[in-house]
């Protein structure tokens, strides 16, 4: 079973593309769409700090109806979330997941096609739109995530259709990827209820530096490698089943680095996992509520806050956003409630570097929701409407 992909996004996305396609055209005419700053008066009058506008990339699919043409860039008003659309960087063939350098100087985007890629792009401090370095074959099918090793020296990737994962190396000067030195196929435990063969959907490090994560929808499986960091070369240590068609899909780490938060699309359930930083091992807890009650909905992506505090997952099908209290020092989580997220079918999530915005790219509408962060509470409140933009999969602000 796989959800979400190659959706065309109907009459509604067309909208969109052309409202985004045509600011993007514009390109120094600066115009915005989707203004989103309904409550700034209020919250300039409580001290936020000054506007300022900052980078923000989306990824699309460039294949399917109502996609976008490349890599689309804009820009964000930090103390109000308006985005503004400023251009798409053409060339690269489905870009459905972007990723940063530690550095900040290189972006990196899966080629999520059948012959599946990873491309990198030079990003300038000038604002000069990215310059594409160069693909590397994924020697897979369908890569859909990709994560830079906090070194910079690695990059992995997760090719969901062929159920494996890649390593390549990046050039320390320029950025650009180097021959591909590994790739290690899932081939067991066998597929679960429903599935055809393995899917791998991320892969990420973990905490500790040394181990590398990948997750498995189609095999109910959480892999763990060890990382050669000289060769650039992966070695099973272990592996965390969960319950048979829970269909994992996205892994995010407590930053106390003791526990991992676990979204499970298929069978609509949140897993807090426990993980041991010598050995690599991840301890899958008991499923819990994603908040959408009864219906059908699949959780795509969780955040967590720097401070440990809070936790947010987006659900698709139930479009919202959930908000989660982490307690226990990270053991635990309380659902709190679930936030509309004003779009349709929420995939890609992302916070602002400051974690006062939260950014939800809404695939079937075509659009990217921004919320303000409280603080104190976690709270989420809408920054105004919605921006359009062709079939948005993932947000990157910087």
């Amino acid at each position: 079973m796989r959800t979400g992909r190659g959706i065309s996004t109907g009459a509604g996305a067309g909208v969109g593309r052309r409202r985004f396609m045509g600011i993007a055209a514009a390109g120094a005419a600066g115009l915005a769409v989707g203004d989103t700053a309904p409550a700034q008066d209020r919250r300039r009058a409580a001290g936020s700090r000054p506007p300022a506008e900052r980078p923000l990339f989306l990824g699309t699919y460039t294949s399917k109806e109502g996609g976008g043409a490349g890599i689309g860039l804009g820009t964000y008003d930090t103390a109000e979330g308006r985005v503004t659309a400023t251009g798409v960087v053409a060339g690269v063939a489905d870009p459905s997941y972007l990723a940063l350098a530690p550095s900040g100087r290189t972006l990196y985007a899966v080629d999520e096609q059948e012959e599946g890629g990873v491309t990198a792009l030079a990003l300038s401090p000038g604002g000069a739109p990215p310059r594409v370095l160069g693909t590397r074959s994924t020697g897979g099918a369908g890569p859909c995530h990709l994560s830079v090793h906090p070194s910079g020296r690695w990059l992995f990737s997760a090719n969901y259709l062929s159920g494996s994962v890649a390593v390549h190396p990046i050039d320390p000067e320029s950025g650009a990827l180097g021959a591909r030195t590994d790739l290690v196929a899932h081939s067991s435990p066998p597929p679960g209820p429903g599935q055809d063969g393995p899917h791998a959907h991320q892969i990420i490090t973990g905490p500790d530096g040394r181990h590398v994560l990948s997750v498995d929808l189609g095999n109910d499986t959480v892999y763990t490698y060890r990382l050669d960091e000289r060769a650039g070369r992966l070695t099973q240590v272990s592996y965390a089943a969960l319950r048979p068609g829970a269909g994992p899909r996205h892994l995010t780490f407590h930053p106390s680095g003791a526990f991992a938060y676990l979204a499970n699309e298929v069978d609509n359930t949140l897993v807090v996992c426990g993980y041991d930083r010598l050995t690599g091992r991840l301890t899958p807890g008991e499923p819990q509520s994603t908040g959408t009650g009864p219906g059908t909905s699949f959780p795509a992506q969780v955040l967590v806050t720097r401070n440990g505090r809070f936790a947010y997952l987006a659900n698709r099908g139930h479009n919202s956003l959930a908000r989660y209290a982490v307690e226990a020092a990270g053991a635990r989580l309380r659902l709190l409630d679930t936030v509309p997220v004003g779009g349709d079918f929420p995939r890609g999530i992302a916070f602002s570097p400051d974690e006062r915005l939260l950014f939800a790219a809404n695939q079937k509408s075509g659009s990217v929701t921004v919320f303000f962060v409280d603080a104190g509470t976690g709270a989420l409140e809408r920054a105004g409407e919605p921006f359009a933009a062709p079939m948005p999969v993932c947000v990157l602000p910087r």
